[in-house]
């Protein structure tokens, strides 16, 4: 193909978009004025009824208020005319701060005494423990007890044979 031609028909696209684009454009706009503003909502409003039932009940809040105001006026000037205290910093006596010191020692000293406890129990049965040698012995028979029964067969075969540093001898 001739890259003239590619390009022609890439303007081509071109100029078809672009007009499509311009038609949605106008589209849009269109839309838009013709989309009528929504209502406003409509106002609920009280019955003439219940404006009086919440009246009433506020009056009576009121007049509870203002009864507990008349009998106990002593407590209401107490409690206006006392200023407000700042509350102080508490602050642990020197006895206090030894307890406590003390106290957080002899959990430490328990925490690091059960862990030396720890690490010397394990020592003690690496001492008892079997040579190396059986140790090696009996891992594979632990294995081999743990695995299903064909492949019990199948390691007991291969224990029948014998192995090849057997059967050459030396000389």
């Amino acid at each position: 193909m001739d890259t003239k031609f590619i390009i022609a028909e890439i303007d081509a696209e071109i100029t078809s978009l672009q007009t499509a684009r311009a038609v949605l454009a106008q589209v849009v706009i269109a839309s838009a004025a013709v989309v009528p503003a929504s209502k406003p909502r409509k106002r609920r409003r009280l019955s003439k009824a219940a404006r009086e039932r919440i009246a009433a009940a506020q009056r009576k809040r009121w007049a509870a208020v203002k009864k507990a105001a008349k009998t106990s006026p002593v407590k209401v000037a107490k409690s206006v005319a006392a200023p407000a205290k700042k509350r102080a910093n508490r602050r642990l006596s020197a006895e206090a701060k030894k307890r406590i010191a003390d106290a957080q020692r002899k959990r430490w000293a328990a925490i690091k005494a059960t862990k030396k406890a720890v690490k010397a129990a394990p020592a003690k049965n690496v001492a008892k423990k079997a040579p190396v040698a059986k140790a090696k012995e009996a891992a594979p028979k632990k294995a081999a007890a743990k695995k299903a029964p064909a492949a019990k067969a199948k390691i007991a075969a291969s224990e029948k044979t014998v192995p090849l540093s057997a059967e050459v001898a030396p000389a």
